[in-house]
Parts: structure tokens; sequence; C-alpha cells
């Protein structure tokens, strides 16, 4: 990862801030993204922590990424109950280390949706307060409820109401998991600039599966390749 980082820094080669959150539709991709951006943030940061604070039926926990982010040195926070058969909506005490340790680099994989980011209000407070944050909307055109520009606006001011936090800038994700083409990735480019225009959010990045990169650097501005590209369910035709 760190020869491909090197070439495609992560926010565009912008210094992160101390707490960065990740939110968007079910399926977007969010938890792919804030798991990367974890182990990529662990490279130049001393204490890095990756918070999961989606307890409404996930398609993919951090949990699942456990054995990569612990190689890493990246602190996993995530609810006890996560990857086991028991469905309870728990938080760990350990997630207001997020809050209380300033010297913590810490990424945060909201739920998906307005009910997901139910859980982010209880420590947006805090968040705001202290004002070194990054709220990003993950968004992919090809997923069914955000086709359009409209309908992912829509979906972002549910989360931001929920969540109490406003976001900060765009990452455009759109992709068919492994079937993704360069060319899908080109063709969501209008999409991403047509919910930039609306929000007067810049796009921060455009993730993609690293073997795609030879096609599209060059093309595509602030490019980030995912080394942890999950298979989506939800593939080209669903």
């Amino acid at each position: 990862m760190s020869t491909l980082l090197k070439d495609y820094p992560l926010f565009g080669g912008r210094a992160p801030k101390r707490v960065t959150l990740f939110a968007g539709h079910y399926g977007s991709g969010k938890t792919n993204i804030a798991v990367d951006t974890a182990l990529a943030l662990k490279q130049s940061r001393a204490q890095v922590a990756i918070a999961d604070l989606d307890i409404v039926n996930p398609y993919f926990r951090t949990k699942d990424a456990e054995k990569w982010l612990d190689e890493a040195g990246v602190r996993l926070i995530v609810s006890p109950y996560a990857n086991s058969n028991v469905d309870v909506p728990a938080l760990p005490a350990e997630t207001y280390a997020i809050l209380d340790n300033p010297d913590l680099t810490a990424v945060v994989d909201v739920g998906g949706d307005d009910r997901g980011a139910l859980a982010l209000g209880r420590y947006a407070e805090s968040i705001v307060r202290e004002n070194d944050y990054e709220m990003l909307l993950v968004i992919n055109k090809y997923r069914p409820l955000t086709r359009t520009g409209a309908d992912a606006v829509e979906v972002m001011r549910e989360i931001e109401e929920a969540g109490k936090i406003q976001f900060t800038g765009i990452v455009n994700n759109s992709n068919l998991g492994d079937e993704t083409t360069a060319e899908d990735v080109l063709s969501s480019q209008e999409y991403a600039a047509d919910i930039s225009a609306r929000t007067g959010l810049p796009i921060v990045m455009t993730t993609v599966k690293a073997e795609l990169l030879p096609e599209l650097s060059g093309k595509v501005a602030d490019l980030f390749p995912l080394s942890l590209y999950v298979k989506q369910a939800w593939a080209r035709g669903v």
C-alpha cells in the first residue's frame, strides 16, 4: 500500500483532521473506505483507531477487517456483539476514547442512512466543539436509491439531521463491485459534480480498485486506491 499512497495521497494530499467520519447510504462502501483510511493514516500517525458506529445490521463490519487492522497496529473499537448472532444495538464505553484522547487520530464508520446515524448524535456536540474533524459523504451512483444527485442529497440531509453534524466533503465511491470498469468510474464524475454543486461541498476523493489506476490516472482528480476492496452482493445488474 505504501507505494500507491506515495503516488495517490489520502484526501488529495491535504492534512487529515484528528477525526474523520464516513457516512452514506447503506451499501455505499463507507466501511471499506474507513478501514483503508485508517490503515493509510497509520503510516504517518502514531496512534490510530477506527470506531464502528454502525449498529443497524450492516453489509460489512470493520470487525471483518480485524486481522489487517491488528497487524497494522490500528485500534479497533466495535460493538462487543459484532459478527455474532446477537443483534443488540450496543456501543462499547471505549468509544469515548475518540473524544478523550487528543493524541488519537480517529476514523469513524457511521451507520447507513439516518437510522444508522442516530448513534453519532451522542458524540456530535464534543466533536463539533473540538472542530478538528471531517464529515465525509460516501456516494455511489450505482446504488438503487441514490442514482440521482437529488436522491443522494436527500439521504445526506437525513443523515445530518440524525447525526447532528454537517458534512464537509464528498467521497465518490461509485462502483459495481468486482465488475467495476474504468468507464464506470468516469461515468460517475458528472453525478459527483452535480452533488457537489447542489451542496457546495468539495469532492475530496474518488476511490477505486488499485488495478484501475493505470486507466484513470490523469483523468480523475484525487484518486485513492482501495487495497481491501470488498465484494458486494449487489454487483452489476442487481
